[in-house]
């Protein structure tokens, strides 16, 4: 946003925001004793999230993946689920992206209809290092305000977190500092750290953080990838073979990760599905090159019931989005934690042995999949 002193002017072109509090972008993190851990679940609609990787409410989670495999997608289909179930806020910080890409983003969200509820936040690519480098900070300035002053649901979306990263080596050379590692600032960590520790929640209310994280060529040992991981709560890996398969979202549920997996964090029952979904999608990928080699009718009986349970479990896992529905003619749809939890231990049980494969995609629950 752009403004004087007395009246904030919106991008937008929508009516000046009056101006009633001033705050620094380069704050201090809250102090400790206000400061409260995550420990909950908050509940996304999505399944496979939900289920393998669930988020941490008031935590912070990262969604790692090369260019064109869903990372903005997913934030949008985050925006929508926070208004819709939770009745909460989102701020969203646009940093080092297309401008074209930002465009795109608040058509969608007014579509959606999420933006009264929505505070968006542009550095885009064709500024200077120094706004997209403030800009992360600006935004999450804006998601302190409202969690102190509110007291709701806020969730703060940065697309992207690595060009933030990016940004601060511009600076860096042009400063005239020495390289380090990969090329990167010698003061990345320090950067990254001073955005990330901000990223809290409070007895006055709770921050929840989605970030993309781009990832250059595919390479998850990237210095500015790694850096900004050690902070997180939970990773999303969206993987490019699951999205060249038609898997949507292109969650990779076996490299994607949460510290609430956990079986007293969970309870018993949901640690012990996900550990039996993830099981059977380790067997199919480990059999994956016997089958295309000499065909499934080679493997044991037991393989081969795994494998096509497993062949189901991955189709049902993807869904349709809501902020996508105009575009690909299909209703979006959000699935409670509970009806994922009951769909899948009827799988892993043998129930859907005799459906096919093809009832088994983008839908929401198994109800009525043999009609």
């Amino acid at each position: 946003m752009l403004g004087d002193k007395r009246r904030l002017k919106p991008l937008d072109g929508g009516p000046p925001l009056p101006q009633n509090t001033l705050r620094n972008v380069l704050a201090k993190p809250s102090p400790l004793h206000e400061t409260r851990g995550a420990t909950d679940i908050l509940a996304t609609g999505i399944k496979v999230i939900d289920l393998l990787c669930p988020f941490v409410r008031g935590g912070k989670t990262g969604l790692f993946g090369g260019a064109g495999v869903g990372k903005t997608v997913l934030i949008m289909e985050f925006m929508h689920a926070m208004v819709a179930l939770h009745r909460g806020v989102s701020v969203f910080a646009g940093v080092g992206e297309r401008i074209r890409e930002g465009h795109e983003l608040w058509r969608e969200m007014q579509s959606a209809g999420v933006m009264p509820h929505t505070v968006m936040v542009f550095g885009q690519m064709d500024e200077s290092p120094g706004v997209r480098f403030r800009v992360g900070l600006t935004a999450l300035t804006y998601a302190e305000y409202l969690r102190d002053t509110l007291g709701k649901e806020v969730l703060f979306l940065m697309d992207n977190a690595y060009r933030f990263a990016q940004a601060g080596s511009e600076i860096s050379g042009l400063l005239g500092r020495m390289p380090a590692t990969v090329g990167y600032q010698p003061t990345l960590m320090t950067e990254v750290a001073e955005l990330e520790d901000r990223i809290v929640s409070t007895i006055r209310g709770s921050i929840t953080s989605v970030q993309a994280v781009y990832v250059p060529a595919d390479d998850m040992t990237d210095p500015a990838v790694s850096a900004i991981l050690n902070h997180l709560d939970a990773a999303v890996i969206l993987s490019r073979a699951q999205a060249a398969k038609g898997i949507y979202p292109a969650v990779d549920p076996l490299q994607s990760t949460s510290k609430l997996m956990d079986r007293q964090a969970l309870g018993a029952r949901h640690y012990g599905l996900a550990h039996g979904v993830r099981e059977h999608l380790a067997r199919y990928h480990e059999l994956e090159d016997i089958i295309t080699m000499l065909g499934i009718e080679e493997l044991s009986e037991h393989d081969r019931k795994v494998v096509l349970r497993a062949r189901k479990l991955q189709r049902y896992l993807t869904q349709p989005f809501h902020v996508v529905s105009e575009h690909t003619g299909i209703a979006g749809t959000s699935v409670g934690l509970a009806e994922t939890l009951d769909d899948c231990e009827a799988f892993l049980r043998g129930d859907y042995d005799d459906v096919p494969e093809d009832r088994c995609y983008m839908r929401a629950g198994m109800k009525g999949a043999r009609a």
